[in-house]
């Protein structure tokens, strides 16, 4: 990791800001575009190069502008002004008048490292913040980014990835697809989960986990929601698992299906929306006569969860540690406490590693594991499933089972 006197003396940063029609492409690069670019005190990424820029308006302090027109030299110095100053309200504010043709936005932040130059694009623009992703593979070279030489390629990078970048939300994948990675922590109550995800997110912020930040705009999630689970028996080995359907705010159901023998570490999982479904045999019907499987009802249970969802900015994997409580829906007194951390989606431009997110959820588990145990409770990574909670219940009673096919 680079230091931040090492960060001074080598890297440099810079915020691209031009017209609109550069990241929507209703217009092409042209000669005579106007641009300005404004130089950052110093890098906001600790680690070069890295895969998400977010960043405050008001946390940026004083930028140095330079503004021209792409093709007609280069651009001039336009003094230091305070960053907060540049668009407020999302518009270009008194400091770009007259630099820029509207609609004007950030367009890329640039990361500057002995010659080599890395573009990010910008996929999340708000007042108050703003998200890049990086979307060279390989670095640029250039020894004076304002020459604009890079420019073309930058604009053709996020051409070239515009349904990833354009569309709200949707500068996902996942690198494991069809496929589940998790680890749980069985925790004893009474359990406060909500208190555990407030101060577990204070430690975030902290930085208490280097290189990790609350994922942009979507940190929180709280479900409560209700599960009938089949713990799917047959016909083959391969089938083996469960098929859980949940009711949906539509009135419909979710099917949610896992294939394992034994509880581990990852498992291969589908969701289907929009089933159809009341309880009135229809569930026990789709076990045997859509899916085609055996199996054995559980006991139905009411899920509530908290997440709180962290991204690596130097990969851009994201990772969701989730605090449950699930209690049965027939005797609310019988309960299962977990926390559970899991790999759930990747947001990059470039190839990526799968092994960097068995590195970093091996990280976060150390991390983890000293939070759970500063507060007493229990800190051994574990695979114990929902069907095997259920399983060990309907031990001690029998009379809740029901065949299915």
């Amino acid at each position: 990791m680079t230091s931040t006197a090492d960060t001074a003396r080598t890297r440099r940063a810079w915020l691209v800001l031009g017209g609109l029609h550069l990241l929507n492409g209703s217009r092409a690069l042209a000669k005579g575009d106007p641009l300005v670019l404004a130089e950052l005190a110093e890098p906001l990424e600790e680690v070069f190069p890295s895969n998400t820029v977010v960043l405050r308006w008001a946390d940026l302090g004083a930028v140095s502008l330079s503004a021209g027109r792409y093709g007609e030299g280069h651009p001039t110095a336009h003094g230091s002004v305070p960053a907060d100053g540049l668009f407020p309200g999302m518009l270009p504010g008194k400091a770009l008048s007259g630099l820029l043709d509207p609609p004007a936005v950030p367009l890329f932040y640039l990361s500057l490292s002995d010659g080599e130059l890395h573009v990010h694009s910008q996929v999340r623009f708000l007042a108050e913040d703003a998200c890049f992703i990086r979307t060279t593979a390989e670095p640029l070279r250039s020894d004076d980014p304002l020459t604009l030489d890079w420019l073309p390629e930058a604009v053709q990078l996020h051409a070239g990835n515009y349904l990833f970048l354009n569309n709200h939300q949707r500068y996902y994948q996942k690198l494991f697809p069809g496929k589940e990675l998790e680890y749980k922590y069985t925790l004893e109550p009474p359990v406060d989960s909500w208190t555990l995800m407030v101060e577990m997110y204070r430690e975030l912020l902290d930085g208490v986990l280097p290189g990790y930040i609350p994922e942009f705009r979507d940190e929180f999630q709280a479900w409560d929601y209700a599960n009938h689970l089949f713990e799917i028996t047959g016909p083959t080995e391969a089938e083996r698992g469960y098929a859980s359907f949940i009711p949906t705010t539509d009135g419909k159901h979710l099917l949610k299906r896992k294939w394992y023998v034994e509880d581990g570490f990852e498992r291969r999982e589908t969701h289907t929306y929009g089933l159809d479904l009341t309880d009135d045999g229809g569930f026990e019907r789709h076990i045997t006569e859509v899916l085609g499987v055996t199996g054995v009802r559980l006991p139905s249970f009411r899920r509530v969860r908290y997440d709180i969802n962290f991204e690596s900015v130097r990969t851009g994997h994201v990772y969701g540690i989730f605090f449950d409580h699930c209690s049965l829906v027939d005797d609310p007194g019988v309960t299962l406490n977990q926390c559970e951390l899991e790999y759930l989606r990747s947001r990059v431009a470039v190839p990526a590693a799968e092994a960097d997110v068995l590195e970093e959820m091996s990280a976060i588990t150390t991390w983890l594991e000293s939070f759970l145990r500063a507060r007493g409770l229990n800190d051994e990574a574990g695979f114990y499933s929902k069907r095997t909670f259920l399983k060990d219940t309907v031990k001690l009673r029998p009379d809740l089972l029901r065949t299915v096919g």
